[in-house]
């Protein structure tokens, strides 16, 4: 059931205590995890979100890399030991997302995380007295935290969903509520319902109503910081001219990783891993992560362009791209394709022409591997470490 939060928090008092304490939050979204959040910031500890779909052993893990001194969960808060503290001025501490590898632990100070409030509700013209924002999307990812987050700073009032579920987003839905989804969220309720949609996660469709705003933005940045290709106040964005490399510096930036890797140079900024250039007006592109394009015979093969074209195919529902070691090529281009229901799956050769027609004859798939499903984060990325073998 979704519960509505009055969010008329603007500024939460913080009593210090001699050494700031991390607070793992391991319970469902709702009110209790407010509170929990509120608690702990006025005690001025900072905040870990629990992801509540773990495993035990894989729960277990993340508290045994992140190093809570508490965890706040159904039965009260249990002090942990081997905690590491925090420095004062720390607010959250999130596990990055992790579509490869093992998760970091991001820290955000109060100075980031309101500064990102702010300078999104500027953007988005949020107006507390007369908007609403719904919270559904997952609150161990900053994303559906920063609308929580923003709520209680801005004191915009929230409504929280427990998970997405299309029946209750779709009854806290309305024309003065804003919502932040990710794209296939967005397929299953549409963009007519809200006032404003604010689309993160995974590459969007190439058409958007005009209410939906594209977002980029990382963990580490706070959540996102250019939207529709355009900055926020106070950001700056640079692309490094040989590795096409996007860097950002902003007040909204992490100020350290948990583990003590840098995370900024001395001058700010903060390398993203994800390969852009500037359009038209001077807006952003993202072609994706570096590690993740394909080289084929001397050509780079940028995933998201092809998924893009094959996804123009009638019978491709889904679908995923990746590069696989090749002898003659080096890598080729295999497609994961999940087919439309009540059609023909598509055939290899007609992706390739679909590909080489909206792309280049050098992008096209060179192997088609037809799945039910890819598997997805829960803001909708595919995480290609776990795509079947081809």
């Amino acid at each position: 059931m979704a519960r509505s939060l009055t969010g008329r928090t603007a500024h939460i008092s913080r009593k210090l205590p001699a050494v700031p304490d991390l607070v793992a939050i391991d319970l469902p979204a709702g009110p209790g995890f407010v509170a929990a959040l509120q608690s702990a910031w006025g005690d001025g500890d900072a905040v870990l979100p629990v992801d509540q779909r773990l495993s035990a052993s894989a729960r277990a893990a993340l508290l045994d890399q992140l190093r809570p001194g508490r965890v706040a969960g159904s039965d009260g808060q249990q002090r942990r030991p081997g905690g590491l503290p925090v420095e004062d001025g720390d607010a959250l501490v999130m596990a990055t997302s992790g579509t490869t590898g093992e998760a970091k632990g991001v820290i955000l100070t109060h100075a980031a995380v309101r500064a990102s409030a702010l300078a999104t509700s500027a953007r988005l013209g949020v107006d507390p007295d007369r908007h609403r924002w719904l919270a559904c999307l997952p609150l161990n990812h900053v994303g559906g935290l920063a609308v929580v987050t923003r709520g209680l700073l801005t004191g915009t009032p929230v409504t929280v969903i427990p998970r997405f579920d299309r029946d209750e987003v779709l009854d806290a839905a309305g024309p003065n509520v804003l919502v932040s989804l990710v794209a296939t969220a967005l397929q299953r309720v549409g963009a007519e319902h809200f006032h404003t949609v604010v689309l993160g996660g995974s590459a969007p469709p190439s058409e958007l109503p005009p209410n939906v705003v594209t977002t980029y933005g990382l963990t580490e940045t706070g959540s996102g910081v250019v939207y529709d290709g355009v900055p926020l106040a106070g950001v700056d964005v640079a692309v490094d001219p040989m590795s096409k490399e996007i860097r950002l510096r902003g007040p909204m930036l992490l100020r350290a990783y948990r583990d003590g890797t840098p995370a900024l140079d001395p001058e700010g900024w903060f390398a993203t891993g994800d390969a852009g250039w500037f359009g038209a007006g001077g807006r952003l592109h993202v072609d994706g992560r570096l590690r993740e394009v394909i080289i084929t015979g001397g050509e780079n093969v940028w995933p998201a362009a092809v998924e893009a074209a094959l996804r123009s195919h009638p019978g491709v529902a889904d679908v995923a791209v990746a590069g696989r070691p090749d002898p003659e090529w080096g890598e080729q281009v295999v497609a994961w394709v999940v087919p439309t229901p009540g059609t023909s799956p598509p055939a290899l050769d007609e992706l390739r022409a679909a590909v080489a027609e909206r792309v280049a004859p050098y992008a096209a798939p060179r192997r088609l591997v037809l799945v039910r499903a890819l598997p997805r984060t829960a803001i909708g990325k595919v995480r290609r470490d776990r795509l079947p073998d081809a």
